[in-house]
């Protein structure tokens, strides 16, 4: 560690409560101006992480680095350097967002002008502007959490840590934070993002560890990960659920590797190599077998998919 290529790097990270393991011997790299994913269910470890990361607690053994500082003997600099937006809003509902955010500066030791000056800069970086002034219990999910963000950057930090930062919000009001997620890379901060919601990773994440009891089991780009379950797949819904037998048969030769079936849904998918030539070869199979198909298509593995063939074979290996 000490290097300034990495923005976060953690070492053997171990933390216990009672009798539960929650980060067991975490190593974690970070590249500076990057957006890194940890993704996990409730429990699996993420916000312990993040907690240890940020110096809010106290690690049993190993050891990290954020912002080139040690987050146990150099905790006051590590949090003069980055900033957190957990779980829950930290904002006062009944003032406005300009007040907030100079209330917050002030806080932070910011002179009243200086304080004032950054809330306006940060009204306008999050498209605020227009609700300055009116109260916060009246803005939207997604306008509420950017102005989380807001709070989060008042020192600018060049490392922002982001725990499930869109939990409960609509499309739209994630959207709004993806977005301003992207402006704040753009700008080249470095945000460590955890979240349960694997396609969030997989729209903003440069890099994504996926952590399962304390343990991260695998790291690597979005597209990486998806290789491991073959690259594209094809996948078939039949008419009928009496052919699904035999469309799983004749697609599980064309993939090689046998077929998986979805029986409620009446799909059929498996890994392919060559996309064209598995899509042709699959209508005319069908056809030649007189199966009725509804929708037949490529398409990439999901995270989603990633995380539950991860879990998986750890469940199979204890």
């Amino acid at each position: 560690m000490g290097s300034t290529e990495f923005a976060v790097a953690a070492e053997g990270l171990r933390k216990r409560y009672g009798d539960t393991r929650a980060l067991d011997g975490v190593d974690l790299r970070v590249p500076a101006g990057t957006v890194h994913g940890v993704l996990g269910p409730n429990g699996a470890g993420k916000t312990t992480l993040v907690r240890v990361l940020t110096t809010l607690t106290r690690p049993d053994a190993g050891r990290a680095e954020v912002a080139g500082h040690d987050v146990v003997r150099a905790a006051g600099r590590v949090r003069s350097r980055v900033g957190l937006v957990g779980q829950h809003a930290a904002v006062d509902e009944v003032i406005g967002g300009r007040q907030n955010l100079v209330m917050f500066g002030r806080l932070y030791h910011l002179g009243t002008r200086t304080a004032r000056s950054r809330a306006d800069e940060l009204l306008e970086r999050f498209r605020l502007t227009d609700a300055a002034h009116r109260p916060v219990g009246t803005y939207s999910g997604g306008m509420r959490r950017r102005l989380d963000l807001a709070v989060g950057m008042i020192l600018a930090p060049p490392v922002l840590f982001l725990d499930e930062p869109t939990t409960g919000l609509d499309p739209r009001g994630r959207i709004e934070v993806w977005d301003a997620v992207r402006a704040l890379v753009g700008g080249g901060t470095t945000v460590l993002l955890t979240t349960q919601y694997l396609e969030e990773a997989d729209q903003l994440a440069t890099d994504v560890s996926v952590v399962d009891h304390g343990r991260i089991i695998a790291s690597g780009t979005p597209e990486r990960l998806k290789t491991r379950l073959g690259g594209d797949r094809l996948d078939v819904v039949v008419r009928h659920p009496a052919d699904l037998a035999v469309a799983a048969e004749i697609l599980g030769k064309i993939g090689g590797t046998g077929a998986d079936v979805h029986a409620d849904a009446r799909r059929i998918d498996t890994p392919v190599t060559d996309r064209v030539a598995a899509l042709t070869d699959a209508v005319r199979a069908f056809d030649a077998a007189g199966i009725a198909v509804e929708d037949i298509g490529l398409r990439r593995p999901t995270l989603d998919e990633v995380f539950l063939d991860l879990t998986k074979e750890r469940e199979e290996v204890a």
